[in-house]
């Protein structure tokens, strides 16, 4: 079964916010290719959605999972559809 991706507005201002600090940092061509990397990365949850720890602790029916030891992205499942919550980056607390 192929579930369907997609972005909450808050995940979308953390990939933004997320592109803008290594932008800043790193330079156009290394936050490209981060933010590209992270993007196919929550494509695959089309695939294989149910990875990571669930954190029922935080939020009812809330999974997270890491990124390349860089980032933590919380998602839900819900019928055939994957939605990312937030992702945070580089230890930031997850709060919802």
């Amino acid at each position: 079964m192929n579930y369907i991706v997609g972005f909450d507005a808050s995940a979308r201002a953390d990939i933004k916010d997320l592109y803008r600090y290594i932008l800043t940092n790193a330079g156009e061509q290394v936050a490209d290719a981060y933010v590209g990397r992270l993007m196919d990365y929550c494509a695959g949850f089309e695939t294989f959605p149910e990875r990571g720890s669930r954190r029922d602790d935080i939020s009812p029916g809330l999974r997270l999972v890491g990124y390349r030891r860089q980032a933590t992205i919380a998602f839900r499942i819900r019928g055939n559809t994957v939605t990312i919550v937030r992702i945070f980056h580089s230890g930031k607390n997850v709060i919802l």
